[in-house]
C-alpha cells in the first residue's frame, strides 16, 4: 500500500516549488478545497482519476507521486 502522508507532503512540496497553493490547484481541477486536508485527516488516497489529474497539473508522473520512482518525468 502507498503512504498517503508521503504523497500529500510531496504534492505540497511541488506546489510550493511552483509558487502555487493547494486552493489554486484544486479550484483549477474542479475539486473540493478540502481534498488535500482530507488526505491527512482520513489517511485516504484520492481516486486514481484525481491523482492522475493532480500529477498532470504538477507535470509529474503518478508513479512519482506514489513514491514508486524517484524520476518525476512522465513517460510519453
Amino acid at each position: 500500500m502507498y503512504n498517503v502522508q508521503e504523497t500529500r507532503e510531496l504534492i505540497l512540496a511541488l506546489l510550493k516549488k511552483e509558487g502555487k497553493t493547494t486552493n489554486q490547484m484544486l479550484t483549477s481541477l474542479g475539486y473540493n478545497n478540502s481534498l488535500i486536508l482530507d488526505m491527512a485527516r482520513r489517511n485516504s488516497m484520492p481516486s486514481g482519476d484525481k491523482l492522475g489529474k493532480i500529477a498532470d497539473y504538477l507535470n509529474v508522473s503518478v508513479d512519482y507521486l506514489l513514491g514508486r520512482t524517484d524520476n518525476p518525468e512522465i513517460n510519453k
